[in-house]
């Protein structure tokens, strides 16, 4: 008895005249590049445009219209005081800003100059960089000397960061921690969410040390170093290395890495034979030590500031 056939050749159990099983083949591939488990009788992979053999196109649902937010607070400090008063400009450019829609409010660009903020809750950018607009908000960066333990107090009496900022009249707390031996860049903030995504490894924030090991560095040194070296508490990969300096008997190197973990650079530089000697901070993701002195600290720029927010997704 001949089977009835549908239009296209296909049988109504979906097989077609040049074999047996091909539509199943074909179930099989679409479904492991779409969705899992392909090829089950009843899974139909998602249409790209076009359905069996039609050139019908799919006609797509238009976006609804964003409607404009209000976030004037009839409470707060008018837009262009509390830009100036952050340091974006005088009060006349900071109209203008607003004038000419570079300025956001918690995602909503404003163009009205009669715009007012809390200053303590609204998120402001300027061209799409984050402002910090809050002014009992504190950010600092310390060139800690060697010696100085990463600690507000020390119950021992040793030296501690606190003692290099006793002019400061905010509550400050330290952004991670660098081990007494270990000089260079640490950030000091009031600033909770900054500082708990500053330090949690899921975002991965670049900090660059200058090392001094003993020479002569072999050329695939950082080769083997990107590569992963495996310590005791895991393994462990740089996102950079260079030499910046060699003479006989001693080296400079430069270690960029985003580990997190306990005499992280130094346990890596031994284990592959070159001991640190002395070890220096020199970066946080956009913030740099620069030319700033041992014991002395800064308060960061408005433009290093939002870079580092924006490297945290603020």
């Amino acid at each position: 008895m001949t089977s009835a056939r549908t239009p296209g050749g296909r049988t109504p159990h979906g097989r077609n005249r040049a074999g047996q099983g091909r539509t199943g083949a074909s179930k099989g591939r679409n479904g492991a590049e779409g969705q899992p488990g392909g090829g089950r009788r009843g899974r139909i992979a998602q249409p790209k445009g076009r359905t069996g053999t039609s050139t019908r196109q799919v006609a797509a649902t238009p976006p609804e219209p964003q409607v404009p937010r209000d976030v004037h607070d009839p409470d707060g400090v008018r837009l262009q005081k509390v830009l100036a008063r952050a340091g974006v400009g005088s009060r006349r450019a900071c109209e203008d800003l607003v004038r000419d829609g570079r300025v956001s409010v918690d995602g909503q660009v404003v163009r009205e100059l009669g715009i007012r903020v809390d200053p303590r809750r609204a998120v402001v950018r300027v061209d799409g960089t984050r402002v910090q607009v809050d002014d009992s908000l504190a950010y600092v960066a310390l060139n800690k000397p060697r010696g100085v333990v990463s600690a507000m107090s020390d119950p021992q009496g040793r030296p501690c960061l606190s003692d290099y900022v006793t002019d400061r009249t905010e509550r400050l707390f330290h952004v991670g921690r660098l081990d007494a031996d270990t000089e260079g860049l640490i950030l000091l903030t009031n600033d909770g969410e900054l500082a708990h995504r500053l330090a949690h490894p899921s975002f991965e924030v670049l900090k660059t040390y200058l090392a001094e090991v003993p020479a002569p560095i072999p050329r695939d040194l950082g080769r083997r170093l990107a590569a992963g070296v495996q310590l005791e508490d895991g393994p462990v990969r740089v996102d950079g290395f260079r030499v910046v300096d060699s003479r006989p008997g001693r080296a400079l190197v430069e270690v960029v890495l985003h580990e997190g973990r306990k005499h992280v650079v130094r346990r890596l530089l031994a284990e592959v034979g070159h001991p640190v000697e002395r070890l220096v901070r020199t970066r946080i993701g956009p913030v740099r030590l620069a030319d700033l002195p041992p014991g002395r600290y800064r308060e960061l720029g408005r433009a290093e500031l939002g870079a580092l927010m924006a490297e945290v997704g603020l």
